[in-house]
């Protein structure tokens, strides 16, 4: 069997692998914009105070101007934004409860399971067929099919493990850009305000000094601002994430227990024969 190249593209393209092509196409437009802004060769000035009379308008800037005033410490903040970007974007699609849980296939497995319409390779085969995290560890648990419930409770618990892994993938990145960017903002700040202090003391009794030091506090505080800016919806998202990925690991252990009473040796099947042996006696004595 060929696979056509058609076939082939859509096979090596995964969301990971969207989500860094994004990153980095996000990371060249910046820096090409950056670039272009400011111009060849020409540093970002130090921000002034303009000196407003009556009636005169509130200078405003866009937010590149922003970013460059900041200073060098703007461009990591600016980075970790870019990857809690792409990032949650990636995790809100896998995390999605249709692609780890896909109702109509638990729900026909275990209806089939249950009723004896399934043996060990038919269910090996739909779940190996479903390639979804729920059908993973149904699988590990058809393959100890009539086994006791301890050792295929133990199989999907050594599965279940493996696929909690991967549902937490990457919220370590959240919870590191959140405490990173607030760390990044207050080092922003206190090497703008050594500058500041610093540009203050050459240039001695001058004037200006107090409209220099103003700028440069302007300035280091910018740093502070988007570090919490970025560190805020990383830990809302980390938070976010980590209950989700905890409702569906609660709800996967749910159906795995169906399963076990379904396929175990002592399941529920050998729970019903002595009542059904218990009630066929009943009715020969009464007949």
């Amino acid at each position: 069997m060929t696979i056509s190249g058609v076939e082939w593209i859509r096979a090596s393209i995964t969301y990971r692998s969207l989500a860094w092509g994004a990153l980095l196409l996000i990371v060249a437009s910046c820096f090409a914009a950056d670039v272009w802004a400011q111009g060849p060769g020409q540093p970002a000035p130090l921000p002034t105070l303009p000196s407003l009379t009556e009636g005169d308008p509130i200078p405003t800037k866009n937010l590149l101007q922003v970013f460059r005033d900041g200073g060098l410490l703007m461009y990591p903040i600016g980075l970790c934004s870019i990857i809690l970007m792409v990032f949650v974007f990636e995790r809100a699609i896998s995390l999605r409860r249709g692609r780890v849980i896909p109702r109509p296939f638990v729900k026909r497995f275990i209806e089939q399971v249950k009723d004896g319409r399934l043996d060990q390779d038919q269910a090996l085969a739909l779940c190996e067929e479903n390639q979804s995290p729920v059908a993973e560890v149904f699988a590990a648990a058809v393959k100890k099919w009539g086994r006791s419930c301890v050792e295929v409770e133990q199989a999907i618990l050594d599965s279940g493990e493996r696929v909690t892994s991967r549902l937490r993938q990457y919220l370590r990145l959240f919870n590191g850009i959140s405490t990173i960017s607030p760390l990044l903002g207050l080092l922003g700040t206190v090497l703008g305000m050594i500058s500041a202090f610093n540009a203050i003391a050459a240039q001695g009794e001058a004037a200006g000094q107090r409209e220099l030091l103003a700028s440069g506090i302007s300035q280091a505080l910018l740093t502070t601002a988007a570090g919490l800016t970025v560190a805020l919806p990383a830990l809302i998202a980390y938070l976010f994430f980590s209950g989700r990925v905890d409702r569906l690991i609660l709800e996967i252990d749910a159906h795995s227990q169906d399963v076990v009473n379904a396929i175990a040796s002592d399941g529920w099947k050998d729970k019903r024969k002595p009542a059904s042996r218990r009630a066929s006696r009943s009715t020969a004595k009464a007949a």
